[in-house]
């Protein structure tokens, strides 16, 4: 798997676990909000890490990480991506992914396979807005809902999650959101934030007031809605 990047620590990437993330380069999406720009769009010029320094800094962290996180950019493009999780279940850690849902039929192996533990997918919007908030011109929506039919029948442990912009999400949108996850187990709003690497800074985040009275709309239909990145 072509690694560009490696955080050998982070207790905030997997929910209540300590973990290590991996980040792997390129995308299928062009969300302008993303964080991770350079990833996404010039994964070429990041510089890659050997998988080895990950599986040598694994072997001398068991018993202190419980697992890995694979992130990206959108890591089901990775060809190597199924070799990689199943060295690091062989050696005795739980793996978390990271997607935006695209690409299903991987998704769908690599649970089948038992090769997962938990994933984070990325719900960009309301259908009606999708292919302009993950910035593509066409988009199979088909192929979204498949992998969120797929988490809620629980064949995984999993949470959605949506980075919220005042310039994309609204009330209204929300409402469809609700409407389209009811049922969901777990989900959460991410408040936007600027940072070095976005596509297009050019966003702006909520108060925390405004995104509780988002969750309200939420907790109807979903069991669990909470807030991320709100001090």
């Amino acid at each position: 798997m072509k690694i560009h990047g490696f955080q050998k620590l982070t207790l905030l990437d997997y929910p209540g676990k300590v973990a290590c993330t991996v980040f792997t380069g390129g995308c299928n999406f062009r969300c302008p909000f993303c964080h991770n720009g350079n990833l996404v769009q010039y994964p070429q010029l990041e510089p890659l890490i050997d998988e080895e320094e990950v599986f040598f800094v694994l072997n001398k962290r068991k018993g202190i990480l419980d697992g890995v996180c694979v992130t990206g950019g959108e890591p089901t493009l990775d060809e190597g991506l199924t070799s990689f999780v199943r060295k690091v279940k062989e050696m005795g850690f739980l793996v978390k992914l990271d997607t935006n849902g695209y690409r299903p039929e991987v998704l769908k192996s690599l649970v089948k396979q038992g090769l997962l533990d938990y994933v984070a997918m990325d719900i960009k919007n309301a259908p009606a807005r999708y292919g302009e908030t993950a910035g593509v011109t066409s988009i199979d929506l088909l192929k979204i809902n498949e992998s969120v039919e797929f988490l809620k029948s629980g064949a995984v442990d999993y949470e959605f999650r949506t980075t919220v912009t005042r310039e994309l999400h609204g009330k209204a949108e929300f409402e469809a959101i609700g409407k389209w996850l009811a049922g969901a187990k777990r989900y959460f709003l991410q408040n936007y934030r600027e940072s070095e690497q976005v596509i297009h800074p050019v966003f702006s985040g909520y108060s925390k007031e405004q995104l509780e009275q988002f969750c309200a709309i939420l907790d109807r239909q979903i069991e669990q809605v909470e807030i991320r990145g709100v001090d």
